[in-house]
C-alpha cells in the first residue's frame, strides 16, 4: 500500500489571504460595511467559508444576511487565483516525495469546486489523488470522518499517511483519525494552534524528511 501525505490547502500548500479578502470585501463594501484588512482576514480562515463570513460580520456587529454566502463563493471563485501563490518549495517537494513512492490528497474545509479550481490554476491538481472539500462529504474538519473519506478516496489507508496543516482542526482530525499530523508553522494558525501535532515544520522543505521519518518506507 503507498504512503498518503493529506494536505490541507489554505495556510498550508498555499497563501490565499489576498483572494480571500478580495471576495469578503466584495460581500462587506455593498453592504456599507468596513472592509476587512488582510491580518483580520488571516485569522479567520480555517472552517469554511459560512464560518468566516459569520465572523466577519459579527466584528462588525452584524449577522450574515441569506446572500452574502451566496454572493462570497460566486466573487472568490471566479477569482480564486489572482493573487494566490503555492508557498515556497511545495512544488519540489512533492516531486521529491512522489519519487520515493507517496501519493497525495487534499483535505480541505474550502468548497471543492473553488478548492479545485485553485489546484488546477497553480498546476497542482496533477499531485492530487483526490480532493476532499468541506462540502464533498456530510462532515468537515475537525471531524476526522473528513480525513478518513479524503484518504479513502485517494485509495489510501490510515495506517499509511501523514496529515500537513496550519489549523487546529488539522492536529485534532488527525487524532481522531489516527494518523501522525506535522504542523505548517509557515501557515496562518498561531503556534498554540499546534498542541497536540507530531512535528511541526518552520518550512515546506522540511515535510519530506519529517514524512520519512514518521513513516519510513519499510514500515
Amino acid at each position: 500500500m503507498h504512503r498518503t501525505l493529506l494536505l490541507d490547502l489554505d495556510g498550508t500548500l498555499v497563501d490565499t489571504v489576498d483572494d480571500m479578502a478580495a471576495a469578503l470585501n466584495a460581500v462587506l463594501s455593498p453592504r456599507d460595511l468596513p472592509v476587512a484588512s488582510r491580518a483580520e482576514v488571516r485569522g479567520m480562515i480555517g472552517d469554511g467559508a459560512a464560518v468566516l463570513l459569520a465572523r466577519a460580520f459579527s466584528a462588525r456587529a452584524k449577522t450574515v444576511d441569506d446572500a452574502a454566502l451566496g454572493d462570497f463563493l460566486g466573487y472568490y471563485t471566479a477569482h480564486v487565483a489572482v493573487s494566490s501563490r503555492t508557498f515556497p518549495h511545495v512544488v519540489p517537494t512533492l516531486a521529491a516525495m512522489s519519487e520515493r513512492g507517496w501519493r497525495f490528497a487534499v483535505c480541505t474545509n474550502k468548497p471543492a469546486a473553488a478548492a479545485s479550481k485553485l489546484l488546477g490554476a497553480l498546476g497542482l491538481s496533477a499531485w492530487c489523488a483526490a480532493i476532499g472539500g468541506g462540502d464533498s462529504f456530510p462532515f468537515r474538519k475537525p471531524d476526522p470522518a473528513h480525513l478518513l473519506a479524503t484518504l479513502a478516496a485517494a485509495g489510501g489507508v490510515a495506517a499509511r499517511a501523514v496529515m500537513l496543516g496550519d489549523h487546529a482542526n488539522d492536529v485534532r482530525a488527525a487524532a481522531g483519525a489516527g494518523v501522525p499530523c506535522i504542523f505548517a508553522g509557515w501557515g496562518y494558525g498561531p503556534i498554540e494552534m499546534a498542541a497536540g501535532a507530531t512535528r511541526v515544520a518552520a518550512d515546506f522543505s522540511e515535510v519530506a524528511g519529517m514524512c520519512e521519518q514518521l513513516l519510513p518506507e519499510r514500515s
